[in-house]
């Protein structure tokens, strides 16, 4: 049975300014390449069974500076949909909600095709990623390349939790965490590991 290794994209602009980035498809920064790039030794000596990136640039993009090579694109990895509050930090939403909390109260809708997601609905997308991980794991390791948010709730899935308690797991950019098993039961085997 391998594990599962879930990749933080690189740096962006606007994970540099805490703006909230879901279907806005902004490039990595210099330093987000530099990022990306240095996460390939912590990646080279495995042999993934199912490589998934996101669809957006920024994940498929830190995939390729990593070194995975054969990587699919799943549109279940996107980023959670923010709604009215693509491109606004927490901060500026605090002004007029200071109470607000993406993981209790969710988004109010955005423009069109962008109706935002309550956890619940990120949650049912890490469910079905996770079925598609699951069947992949007895063959090997298997790599998912995508954004803060939804690996946070798919971290949540993976281990029985609700998704809001995402909330619990801060992840970086330009990262790699590895989710394995302890007595055949889902764990964090490393969080946030950087060369």
């Amino acid at each position: 049975m391998g594990d599962l290794l879930l990749v933080r994209h690189g740096e962006t602009e606007w994970s540099v300014s805490g703006q909230h980035t879901s279907w806005t498809d902004l490039p990595l920064t210099q330093h987000g390449e530099e990022q990306a790039k240095s996460l390939a030794p912590l990646l080279s000596d495995r042999t993934f069974s199912l490589a998934l990136t996101s669809t957006l640039d920024r994940a498929i993009r830190t995939a390729e500076l990593a070194g995975i090579t054969g990587a699919l694109t799943d549109p279940d990895l996107h980023e959670w949909d923010y709604g009215a509050y693509e491109g606004v930090t927490t901060v500026d939403i605090h002004r007029t909600r200071p109470d607000w909390n993406l993981w209790t109260d969710g988004v109010p809708p955005g423009p069109d095709g962008h109706p935002g997601e309550a956890p619940e609905e990120v949650g049912r997308r890490a469910d079905r990623v996770l079925a598609r991980v699951d069947a992949a794991l007895p063959e090997g390791d298997v790599v998912l390349v995508a954004h803060a948010h939804f690996l946070r709730v798919l971290t949540a899935r993976r281990l029985g939790l609700p998704p809001a308690d995402g909330r619990l797991f801060q992840l970086a950019t330009g990262t790699v965490s590895r989710l394995s098993t302890e007595h055949d039961r889902p764990v964090i085997a490393e969080w946030n590991t950087r060369t």
